[in-house]
Order: C-alpha cells, then structure tokens, then sequence
C-alpha cells in the first residue's frame, strides 16, 4: 500500500512538471506567434494542365491499342512542335479557390494569392475563382470582395464558376466577376440582410436579477442581449440594417447593371436554372466543365497560399480556437439551414 501512494506521488510529481514544461512551451509559441509577421507562409502552385492531361492519358492507355495510341502521342507531339515553331504562347488562366465561413477567413489567404496573380497576370491572361460560400459577417465579406475588385482594377478578366452556393456575402464576391457560371442546381442570391440575438431580460427580471447598460452616446447600444430593448432602439437598429442592405444593393447594381436589383434584392435566393433567367448568373455550367475545356488552349496555374501554424495550432492546444470553431461551426448550420 505504501509503495502504490509512494508511486502515485511520483506519478503526480512527473505529470506537474510535464504540464508546466507544457504551459511554458504554449507561451514561448504564443508569444513568437504574436511577433510573427502575419502572413508568413508560401504560395504553392499546381498546374492543372498535367492534372487534366494524366486523366485523359490514364484512360488512352486502358482503352485505346498500342498503335492508335502511338499515332495519338505522335499527333499531339507534332501539334506541339509547331505551336512552339510559331511562336504561339498559350494564354494563362490563374485559378484561385475561396470556401467561405461566416468571418470570410479565407480572405487571409486570397488576398496573398490575388497579390501573386497581379504581379504578373495580363489583360491577356484570366482569374478563375472558384468560389462557394453561404454569407456571413458584412464587412468580413466586403474585405473579401476588395480583394476580387483588385482583380478588375487591374484589367484581367475574371470568370467566377459557383458549384454549390453564392448567397449574400458570397453573391457580393460573385457579382464583382465579368462573368459568373453556375451549376444547375447551385443556389444565388440572397441579397439581403440579417440580424438576430436573443433576449433573456425578462427571465432575469422574473428571477429579480438586475443588469445595467452604461454607454456614452446616445446609440452606443440599440440592442441589447440581458437589457431591457427599447421601441426606439429596435427602429435605431432596423434603421442600420436598411442602410446596409442599399449599400449591398448599389454594389450589386454597379457591377451587374443588367438585373433588376429591386426585383432580385428581397432576400430571396434562386437555383442556377431560375437565377440564369434572372440573369444573377451568366450560363449554367459547372467549374470542372470550364476548366477541362480551357486547358486545351491555356495553361491553368491553380494557386493556394499554405500559412505556417503556430505550435499550440500543431499541438492541439487551441482551446479558445477550438471553442470558437465549435461556435462558428454551430452558428453556420443554422444560418445554413435555410438552403437545405
């Protein structure tokens, strides 16, 4: 009995020390992360050429005999050799993937990869993002779209392909490309706005516990969760809403002059078929189709730029980050739950 206390103090001792090396480590991390310059990672590059073209060469050698295959290679090798000859460049296309949570986080990572396209691209050359994202926090969404207006600024044509779902924040990205294609059942639209928090003041009135709200300014807070909301700040806050909502709508509107804004600006969202006819898109087709299709006459480079993690990010000790993706993750099923 001795011997078992004597061992499960030296286990208690061992497992201290290991905890407070732990906690020590998870600091210097922090801190290194803290003086970290944002952004430190690297730009990886694919070519999605030699990606099409081992598909296609995989199912050639399955099907086709050795001399129709011979003949194939040969052509291909001879078409090669005179575009070379004469001195024909095949356009680039810079493919670029945005997959949107309700912050927009991705932004972190198109805004290095437009900067890397714009470094070179050409009016002759095009941007291809590929983009999918239910919406989400208002000026998270209008930082993300700043970074595809860069695009157009600079004059090179970009072609936004929607597979799944462009709504709210993520048809304001969308809406930025000179053209937008999309999958005959992706979902478009919602061009609206929405806010929403619950209110628990009368359920702590009814348990005679009192909360205060001290602001300086007369609509610091018009809304509030544990409060007691006032007729005057609920118009406050409808107020703010409606300005968001005109400003969303006047975006839309300069860079798809062909809706009808005040028709497609309810709030209401449209699969491809019905939102071509609404001419929220511009044809019905998915990202693979255009892709395939591009890479015989253009060289397609697709851009991902990989950020370094943190040590407490590698060894799982993100706590607070783990909760807030637990929330985040929650908070989107529900804001999602309406395109199901």
């Amino acid at each position: 009995m001795e011997f078992l206390l004597d061992y499960a103090g030296f286990l208690a001792r061992t497992l201290t020390v290991l905890v407070a090396i732990l906690v020590i480590l998870v600091a210097i991390a922090a801190l290194r992360s803290r003086s970290r310059h944002k952004g430190d990672g690297h730009l990886e590059v694919h070519k999605l050429n030699d990606f099409y073209k081992s598909l296609r060469e995989s199912l050639e050698q399955a099907v086709l005999d050795k001399d129709r295959l011979k003949e194939r290679r040969k052509a291909e090798a001879k078409a090669e050799k005179r575009r070379r000859k004469e001195g024909k460049e095949k356009s680039k296309i810079f493919v670029l993937d945005f997959d949107g949570d309700i912050r927009a986080s991705a932004t972190d990572k198109l805004r290095h990869e437009v900067t890397a396209v714009l470094s070179m691209a050409s009016p002759q050359d095009e941007v291809v993002l590929r983009l999918e994202s239910g919406g989400g926090l208002v000026h998270s969404y209008g930082l993300a779209a700043s970074q595809l207006v860069r695009i157009r600024q600079a004059g090179v044509p970009l072609t936004v392909c929607v597979d799944k779902v462009a709504a709210s924040g993520g048809y304001m990205m969308a809406c930025i490309g000179e053209r937008i294609l999309s999958a005959p059942f992706a979902i478009l639209g919602s061009i609206g706005v929405v806010a929403q928090l619950p209110n628990v003041h009368r359920l702590l009135k009814k348990h005679d516990i009192d909360f205060e709200v001290l602001t300086a300014g007369e609509y610091k807070r018009t809304l509030t969760v544990f409060g007691e909301n006032t007729e005057k700040g609920r118009e406050k806050f409808q107020e703010d809403l409606e300005t968001t909502h005109e400003l969303f709508k006047n975006f839309v509107a300069h860079y798809r002059p062909q809706l009808s804004i005040d028709e497609i600006a309810t709030g209401e969202i449209w699969l491809g078929q019905s939102a071509l006819e609404k001419r929220l898109v511009d044809e019905l087709m998915t990202s693979d189709e255009y892709l395939a299709e591009k890479a015989g006459n253009a060289e397609l480079f697709q851009l991902h730029y990989a950020e370094k993690k943190s040590l407490p990010e590698r060894f799982g000790l993100g706590a607070a980050l783990a909760v807030d993706r637990i929330l985040l993750n929650w908070w989107e099923r529900l804001n999602q739950s309406r395109y199901q």
